[in-house]
């Protein structure tokens, strides 16, 4: 999957999922299998807020690591097809 592959490469240590950047892109794999089930049950709105939660972590997230790391945020956002 593409997700294993982008965490490999920002993984900082064999076993992180601690640092901003992964977490980013659990973050992301996270919220496309959610907006998959939600295309099939459009009546889960326990699921939907779980959704907006997830998706306001990593713009936080996103927020952080633009600040301190420009050039991994840039990184990161291309490797994921993000948009400001």
């Amino acid at each position: 999957m593409k997700i294993d592959k982008l965490r490999e490469k920002y993984q900082e240590q064999s076993k992180d999922s601690g640092s901003v950047g992964v977490q980013i892109i659990i973050l992301t794999g996270q919220i496309a299998e959610l907006v998959s089930h939600l295309k099939d049950h459009k009546k889960d709105h326990d699921s939907r807020r779980g959704l907006l939660k997830m998706v306001n972590k990593r713009r936080k997230l996103l927020n952080y690591l633009a600040k301190t790391d420009p050039v991994k945020y840039q990184m990161i956002t291309n490797d994921l097809k993000l948009k400001k």
